[in-house]
């Protein structure tokens, strides 16, 4: 059964801890100095928090975490079906766990990941650098979420 995976940045993950925790009645099934993660059953949620200096605070990615193979097998072949390129980032270490995982990003530049957690790491880990994937709206982010370009300067209103 697939779940569903945020990942959040913030400024100040005590605060953010306490604040999740209150809100979903469940204290982080992992907790880094720099991290926290919840893996609640209602709603079926991958939820974690990171703290990087200079990172994006609020959403940095989503995706679809599997529980196998078979389902990974599924979901890859569901982005190929999105008709957006895919970095098929293969098995690497993020978010202090072993994964298998690719990576797209919807048209307005929001990036997904989907991925099989194989098991936990003790370091943090990094990404690739998706620039290719992401639209000119997405932004540049830390770890476990693809390095972008940054978006040009507008000019004016709007």
């Amino acid at each position: 059964m697939k779940r569903f995976h945020v990942h959040v940045g913030v400024a100040d993950l005590e605060a953010s801890i306490a604040f999740y925790s209150g809100l979903f009645a469940a204290e982080p099934t992992v907790v880094k100095a720099d991290y926290a993660k919840w893996m609640l059953e209602d709603p079926r949620i991958n939820f974690a928090i990171s703290q990087k200096d200079g990172a994006t605070k609020g959403i940095e990615h989503i995706g679809l975490q599997v529980e196998d193979a078979d389902e990974l097998a599924e979901v890859y072949g569901r982005l190929a079906n999105a008709r957006g390129p895919v970095l098929e980032e293969g098995a690497t270490t993020c978010c202090y766990a072993k994964s298998e995982k690719s990576w797209i990003a919807d048209p307005d530049g929001v990036v997904w990941e989907a991925f099989l957690t194989q098991g936990e790491s003790t370091v943090y880990g990094d990404s690739p650098d998706l620039a290719p994937l992401a639209s000119a709206n997405a932004s540049a982010t830390a770890c476990c979420t693809p390095k972008v370009a940054a978006p040009a300067a507008k000019s004016g209103c709007c």
